[in-house]
């Protein structure tokens, strides 16, 4: 019997869950994803995700792989499996690709969006969706320093510790803000990889700069020190969104 390599499009909302990652006891949307194949495809699999998201945080695009020796067509698991999957998990597309597809390592780039939710009041609706920072951010302060994040640099003062990356360098192609709209700020960042937290500490410390906490010259000693200590603080994940992995 043919080993089948299935390539799955995933929209989550990251609220309820722990992670992608699989855990012992939390709900992770790994686990959740490898429950229900098993229930269609009879054997235990192993679901291969682009990158592993964190706690609260959301994807419009996930993307992730699994083989399987079932001849279930991808179209009826894509299916089966949102009849099975809770309604925080959508499965947007599932196709088969060729064996050697790695969703991690065949990835060329990936696109994070950030979103901050930049007035007086919080929006209850929006709550669990954006980070809620009251006092007005100074924008043009904040894109004066974006150009400095393009390229190839050591990114090791945006990342947190207990990362598994050894390599701290990583290149970034697109690093934007756009808004406010209706009070609302999306930060959008697309590189080659991504270190532990590497986008919401750079949001948490562009937002300092918005704040007026450190200036344009502060943010490039940052990012040359190479050293955690010396950036801001860490944007809590549910504002953080995987918006797309280019292959």
């Amino acid at each position: 019997m043919y080993e089948h390599n299935i390539k799955l499009v995933l929209a989550y909302d990251g609220k309820h869950y722990h992670g992608w990652q699989r855990q012992k006891s939390e709900s992770t949307i790994q686990s959740v994803i490898e429950e229900k194949i098993q229930v269609m495809v009879g054997d235990p699999v192993n679901v291969v995700a682009s990158g592993r998201t964190d706690a609260g945080v959301h994807a419009l695009n996930q993307v992730c792989n699994f083989i399987t020796r079932s001849n279930i067509d991808p179209e009826a698991i894509r299916k089966g499996l949102n009849s099975l999957l809770p309604h925080d998990i959508l499965v947007k597309d599932a196709k088969y690709v060729p064996l050697e597809f790695h969703a991690r390592y065949s990835a060329k780039s990936k696109i994070y969006d950030y979103r901050v939710l930049n007035q007086g009041y919080p929006d209850i609706f929006l709550r669990h969706y954006v980070w809620h920072i009251r006092p007005p951010l100074d924008i043009k302060e904040i894109k004066r320093c974006l150009p400095l994040l393009l390229g190839t640099h050591d990114f090791s003062s945006f990342k947190s510790s207990g990362s598994e990356n050894t390599n701290p360098v990583r290149s970034i192609t697109r690093a934007e803000i756009h808004g406010p709209e209706h009070g609302r700020l999306y930060f959008i960042v697309e590189a080659d990889g991504f270190l532990r937290h590497m986008v919401r500490n750079m949001v948490g410390t562009l937002a300092e700069v918005g704040l007026g906490k450190i200036n344009f010259r502060d943010f490039g000693k940052i990012l040359e020190a190479k050293d955690r200590r010396s950036a801001g603080i860490k944007a809590p994940p549910q504002g953080l969104f995987l918006v797309n992995v280019r292959y």
